[in-house]
């Protein structure tokens, strides 16, 4: 889960002009508000649990107001921005923002920075989602999400499937007549671990997904698109002298923080996997939520699935 796949899919919905529903910003805007309240509920509960003092004594009232919060609530704009102060002050808090240091130890949506930096927009009465706030937005996909999209004419099929483990035995009842599969992974998750089991790390889960999937002969007229995605997050990552590759991947030998290096190593660690040689297999670094980013990278995506499908009507 949370490799950029439901936000590729919007994005291909941005790119090809077709306009969110009134009904699904709504929805959108009550995911964000919600987005706020979890995402800091998670903050002051690792704040906790890791025993960071609060920064302002007075935030410790605060602090219980917000856990009385459901987060599941349906909140209107108006009962938001009553909401507002009170997670902006904590947002302030030097032990919330010392915690939020530390997100790598426990479990974190990417966009709570993006909403936290946007608040005072968000708490607005007339507020309405914009794109690049429907992009940060996460909610996970339960089940199959099926989007038609027409580029140049050719109506293009979009299969979104959930990536938790509780999801992935619906996968293949949808992969029947599939003739490309974009595989997206975050390539920034090197220092985190699994939502479901809190031990596997977050890459070697890719991984080994990827090898199920790029080794199986169901899939052997399929072309494979990697998409080592979030890749804003790992350069971040790598420029952080707090953190390194080598302590989670022993078995890396170049500079941690050179970005050559780093992406060459993830991108071995998949394309190793692969065990016939004569698989082509196309790779691209991503930023899912920058639109000019996968602009560009589906251009060059789409001529190889409609090349692909060209193959596979001359063979039959």
């Amino acid at each position: 889960g949370e490799s950029g796949k439901s936000t590729f899919l919007k994005q291909m919905r941005i790119i090809h002009g077709i306009k969110f529903e009134n009904d699904l910003i709504r929805e959108y805007q009550q995911v964000i508000y919600q987005n706020l309240v979890k995402g800091m509920k998670v903050l002051a509960d690792a704040r906790e649990k890791l025993g960071i003092p609060w920064g302002d004594n007075n935030n410790v009232d605060l602090g219980r107001e917000l856990f009385q919060l459901d987060h599941g609530l349906v909140l209107s704009p108006v009962r938001f921005n009553h909401y507002s102060s009170l997670l902006s002050r904590l947002w302030q808090d030097s032990g919330i923002r010392r915690a939020f240091d530390r997100r790598r130890e426990f479990q974190l949506s990417d966009s709570v920075e993006y909403f936290f930096n946007n608040l005072e927009r968000i708490a607005r009465p007339d507020y309405i989602p914009t794109n690049k706030d429907i992009l940060h937005c996460r909610k996970a996909t339960k089940g199959i999400t099926e989007f038609v999209i027409p580029i140049n004419n050719i109506p293009f099929l979009f299969v979104d499937v959930g990536g938790q483990r509780s999801q992935r035995q619906k996968w293949f009842q949808c992969f029947d007549s599939v003739t490309s599969i974009l595989f997206l992974v975050s390539s920034s998750e090197f220092d985190q671990v699994l939502l479901e089991d809190r031990i596997t790390n977050r890459l070697e889960e890719s991984k080994n997904i990827f090898d199920a999937i790029v080794n199986n002969i169901i899939f052997g007229n399929v072309s494979i698109i990697l998409f080592l995605n979030k890749f804003d997050l790992l350069e971040r990552k790598v420029g952080n002298p707090e953190t390194d590759i080598r302590w989670y991947f022993p078995q890396f030998t170049g500079n941690s923080h050179s970005m050559q290096d780093v992406q060459k190593f993830i991108l071995s660690m998949f394309t190793g996997v692969k065990r016939n040689p004569k698989k082509p297999l196309y790779h691209h670094f991503t930023t899912a939520v920058d639109t000019e980013n996968i602009k560009v990278v589906f251009n060059s995506v789409k001529d190889t699935i409609l090349h692909r499908n060209l193959e596979i009507l001359m063979l039959e």
